[in-house]
């Protein structure tokens, strides 16, 4: 999968999270891009059967969907944090985070992360 489809369905799953339905609108006001552009990203997730969209438009993670977004979002998080603890910057490490968590390796990133938990528990 491709940077751009990961972004979207972290955003999803982030969106969802808040506890309402997401539509391509809400989609596109959080990543800043134009209901054009979510709506071809949507048709290509729903082919990819990533997502599933109902009639009403509301859009929710499938089973795979679902475990890509946990995956990114993690990495967010862990990534974030990593940085932070750095001594970057919070809105820094939050824009770096981003773009690191769709490349990064998943043995360099276990290791990020384990060093993370590592550091949170001696805190």
């Amino acid at each position: 999968m491709q940077e751009s489809g990961e972004m979207y369905l972290e955003t999803i799953l982030v969106l969802s999270r808040k506890g309402t339905p997401v539509r391509s609108l809400d989609v596109a006001r959080e990543l800043c891009v134009s209901r054009p552009s979510v709506s071809r990203a949507m048709a290509i997730l729903k082919n990819g059967k990533y997502v599933l969209i109902d009639e009403q438009g509301y859009i929710t993670l499938s089973e795979s969907g679902l475990k890509i977004a946990e995956k990114i979002y993690e990495r967010h998080i862990v990534l974030s944090k990593f940085l932070m603890n750095m001594g970057v910057s919070e809105e820094t490490a939050e824009k770096d985070a981003c773009r690191i968590e769709h490349i990064i390796s998943d043995d360099a990133f276990e290791i990020i992360k384990k060093n993370v938990n590592e550091k949170g528990e001696s805190d």
